[in-house]
């Protein structure tokens, strides 16, 4: 039985990975166990005393590439065995191969790597080096519309799992040399290329070298999701509340850059981070710019009572009829009262039971198929709704005032911000449980409080509502107001050129 390492002590890292020397042996010995490895010989130009073996990884490269790109000009160019043989891995290195880079490499660690990003490796007999071609495929998803941010009014591209296809839809639509893409290799065994991208002269060089250093110092073994970026790179652990911005969308993307904020590309994740994640952002979508501001405006107006209401509703309920049954109506109370009478469980727990059945059901629906996932959803609120209230386990007015704060939820276009108001939500309703409407309101003042302590990369989490300092005031987000009249970058990002238009 072979010994186990113990769990404790420092992640272990081996530097270099393979501690051979660089050979075709070796190459073949890494890869020993993989059915995917295929080598080739190929002889120069039919001469058999000159051959070359070409190795590669199958599924990693484009046969057309590999075929008429490294194969068919080794086999087939007469210059090759008419030049000294001490020559020939020169005049291939300088270009005697239909490809755009080569690359001479000397450790075993970089040709193995190299081969699984999608390169090709050379070998001649006699020799401790190798030439890296790149053959990769360009198999990936195909750019389609955004699932989760849906474009009424705009552009109907989205980002996909390939982070060289991400970078050039951002350079599409900004082409000035200033924009900057410097990648890092994030994750011991997934290395993953992660782009960090922004504006030079328009970024906030802080936030640029706050983000370069956290991605140098993230030693993990992969990043397979979202969460391994965003709780790494913020202090995600103190708060359910999400401190950068993520999209689906492109143009959204390029709208954060041209603010002064910064961006993260993950290759793998069809998505753009935006630092720093202020909380106007959370409650903006693509479309408003493209409506009318008046409509915008309102819209955005809707959002923030929507959110007040998702907050609020269940917890107000909750103290009203329970501590403070005088400040309701009198028509209402009467017709609270008489439809309660038959109840027999609190008000506490009808609206707890009905939140988690909430809940419950659209965790349901986010798990299956969609056309499946629809049907229950729909079943699903019918029949606890209608089936509670028939069996006098909770009252019509607790439902209605659920199912309100629910939908109401809905309107949120950050799903992340939005499961933060969920679990705040439950915390609210259990304080107005305790203590009616003081509890509610020390509930909301310790969200006030968390949210107004909370920073992102050095820029206050309530901006632009609040100002930290260095950081000067933008325009207030409550309302869109017309673009001729936005004379400064939104949001509060300490961009060096605040100033977007004349």
């Amino acid at each position: 039985m072979s010994k186990q390492q113990p769990d404790s002590g420092p992640h272990p890292r081996r530097e270099p990975r393979f501690d051979l020397p660089l050979s075709l042996e070796s190459l073949e010995q890494v890869f020993a166990d993989c059915a995917d490895f295929g080598k080739r010989e190929v002889l120069l130009h039919g001469d058999a005393s000159r051959s070359v073996t070409v190795c590669y990884i199958d599924g990693m490269t484009r046969t057309e590439r590999l075929n008429d790109y490294v194969l068919r000009p080794l086999a087939q160019d007469a210059m090759l065995s008419s030049v000294p043989e001490g020559r020939i891995f020169e005049l291939l290195e300088q270009g005697a191969l239909y490809a755009q880079d080569a690359k001479r490499e000397t450790e075993l660690d970089s040709v193995a790597l190299a081969l699984v990003n999608g390169s090709c490796a050379l070998f001649l007999p006699g020799r401790m080096d190798a030439l890296v071609i790149p053959v990769a495929t360009e198999e990936k998803r195909s750019v389609g519309e955004p699932e989760n941010e849906p474009s009424l009014k705009g552009a109907r591209d989205s980002f996909v799992e390939s982070v060289r296809t991400n970078t050039s839809l951002v350079r599409r639509r900004l082409r000035a040399p200033e924009l900057h893409v410097r990648e890092f290799i994030v994750g011991r065994q997934s290395l993953t290329p992660v782009d960090l991208v922004w504006l030079d002269g328009i970024a906030d060089p802080d936030v640029v070298a706050q983000l370069a250093e956290g991605l140098d110092r993230l030693d993990i073994d992969g990043v397979e999701a979202a969460g391994n970026l965003e709780e790494y790179l913020t202090p995600a652990a103190s708060t359910p509340f999400p401190l950068l911005a993520s999209t689906q969308r492109p143009d959204r993307f390029c709208q954060g850059l041209l603010e002064g904020r910064v961006g993260l590309l993950a290759d793998g994740i069809p998505l753009g981070w935006l630092a720093p994640g202020t909380i106007d952002q959370f409650f903006k979508t693509g479309q408003d710019r493209a409506y009318h501001w008046m409509a915008a405006s309102a819209l955005m107006l809707i959002r923030y009572l929507c959110t007040a209401l998702t907050l609020l509703l269940p917890g107000l309920y909750i103290a009203l009829v329970t501590y403070h049954p005088e400040a309701i109506p009198v028509k209402l109370a009467l017709s609270i009262v008489s439809a309660k009478q038959e109840v027999p469980f609190s008000t506490i727990f009808e609206v707890l039971i009905m939140l988690l059945s909430f809940e419950v059901i659209q965790e349901a629906g986010l798990r299956l198929p969609g056309p499946i996932g629809t049907t229950v959803s729909i079943l699903g609120g019918l029949v606890v709704g209608n089936a509670a209230v028939e069996a006098r386990i909770v009252s019509p007015a607790v439902l209605i005032a659920v199912a309100i704060a629910g939908v109401a939820g809905y309107t949120q276009p950050s799903q992340d911000f939005g499961n933060a108001l969920r679990l705040w939500r439950f915390l609210l309703a259990i304080l107005a449980s305790f203590g009616g409407l003081f509890g509610l309101g020390l509930g909301i003042a310790a969200l006030l409080f968390h949210l107004a302590r909370l920073e992102t990369f050095g820029v206050p989490y309530l901006a632009p509502f609040t100002t930290g300092p260095g950081s000067s005031q933008s325009h207030p987000s409550l309302l869109r107001l017309p673009l001729p009249w936005i004379k400064k970058r939104d949001g509060a990002a300490r961009a060096w050129n605040r100033r977007n238009q004349r």
